[in-house]
């Protein structure tokens, strides 16, 4: 047995976990210095099943993934979407109200450093270390907004809002629409108390995704129209951050529309015809803007509104359309989005492609999307899906890679 493997797994997962060596030892029944024994290998030369079953219970994981010594990439576990949830449902956060703690709250520009370091670790693709960033931040901007006055009261707004809508975002990726609806509500509650439009919108933006994604998509595009309309002068006189988020809010319309045009009541053919102009509303605001950005974290421009073009061909079953955007959009440009932006490209390409029948190269396509980002593609419910359609569908002379692929993603073989 690899004790030194499963030294550095338990270690892994305790930190993950945010234990320290006392507390995991305490839960254990054995003491700090045990446990770093323990981690390092070095307790016994075949440590006994019994003491890596309790380290598997105390760590809230299974016993084989502390015995497996296969390279895996780690998602965000229920666990990590738990905390994400207990912190959301904390008193002081739920009515923006002072916590009991007698720590001063932290600068803004603290806690500013420390949202861009997790809002980029979600461009990178990097969705796991979410499970640990967002909930201490949900806490100490709610207690920076709760406790600092004047200007600093609404900087901490605005990063409070920006924090919820990042943990909007994580919710998409793992398919918990719920978590996300309440977080963009409280987003969009939290961006009214900034008194910044720009914040406005991008709340706006997030929770209209959530709304379509929750199944409100007729509700979603009405609310960021809304929210467009209402906000575009003011948006207007804010340069590259207030017409980014104003495409954003065309684009996500757009998508609210596609999605209500895939269903099959009287509404989807009015919705389907409305994508087209919402898109091209859009590429209005990315063609002003005149270059590819990443203003308030939206990575808007012409490029993104062409992504937005694909998915879009996608929801509505035009798989052939979507593949001849994607096939159209300059390899420097896309190279030039963050991975995560190229990583959903691949995905809704190789979407497209499975639609338009050409399946051994979604199955190339999804591989590429594999090495831009792991976790849009190991992680996320709505790649693996694709990953089982195929499987069902079939993927000739690709078969071979589509099964190491699917043993990646953990499906069962």
């Amino acid at each position: 047995m690899d004790t030194q493997g499963i030294g550095r797994r338990i270690a892994y997962w305790r930190e993950r976990r945010r234990m320290t060596q006392a507390d995991f030892g305490a839960l254990m029944g054995q003491s700090r210095r045990w446990v770093q024994s323990l981690e390092a290998g070095a307790r016994q030369s075949d440590p006994r099943l019994s003491v890596i079953e309790r380290a598997a219970r105390v760590l809230q994981v299974r016993m084989e993934v502390l015995l497996d010594d296969t390279p895996r990439v780690q998602c965000i576990d229920g666990v990590e979407l738990d905390a994400i949830r207990t912190a959301l449902q904390r008193h002081d956060v739920l009515t923006g109200t002072a916590d009991d703690d007698g720590a001063e709250p932290l600068p803004v520009a603290a806690l500013d450093r420390r949202l861009h370091h997790a809002r980029a670790a979600f461009q990178a693709g990097h969705f796991a270390s979410l499970g640990t960033l967002v909930p201490s931040l949900l806490v100490d901007t709610n207690r920076a907004a709760a406790r600092h006055e004047d200007e600093d009261r609404l900087a901490a707004f605005r990063l409070l809002s920006l924090t919820l809508e990042l943990t909007e975002g994580a919710a998409i990726k793992y398919g918990d629409t719920d978590l996300a609806l309440v977080s963009g509500h409280r987003a969009v509650a939290a961006a009214e108390r900034s008194e910044d439009p720009v914040i406005m919108a991008s709340a706006a933006r997030h929770l209209a995704d959530a709304m379509t994604m929750h199944g409100q998509a007729d509700a979603a595009a009405a609310f960021a129209i809304a929210a467009a309309a209402r906000l575009e002068s003011d948006l207007r006189r804010r340069g590259a951050d207030g017409l980014s988020v104003l495409g954003m809010l065309y684009l996500k319309a757009a998508m609210a529309k596609a999605t209500a045009a895939a269903s099959d009541d009287t509404r989807a053919a009015p919705a389907a015809r409305a994508v087209t102009p919402l898109l091209d509303q859009a590429d209005e605001h990315a063609n002003e803007l005149g270059v590819d950005g990443n203003a308030v974290w939206t990575a808007f421009g012409p490029t993104n509104a062409r992504l937005y073009r694909v998915a879009a061909h996608v929801s509505l079953s035009q798989g052939a359309d979507a593949v001849a955007v994607a096939e159209d959009i300059p390899n420097p440009s896309r190279e030039a989005l963050p991975k995560e932006r190229r990583a959903h490209l691949l995905t809704d390409l190789a979407r497209g492609l499975t639609q338009a029948g050409r399946r051994e190269e979604a199955v190339d396509t999804l591989l590429d999307a594999e090495r831009e980002a792991k976790e849009e593609v190991l992680c996320r419910p709505r790649t693996r899906e694709l990953v089982e359609d195929l499987r069902l569908l079939g993927a000739g002379s690709a078969e071979g890679r589509l099964r190491a692929l699917a043993a990646r993603c953990g499906l069962p073989g």
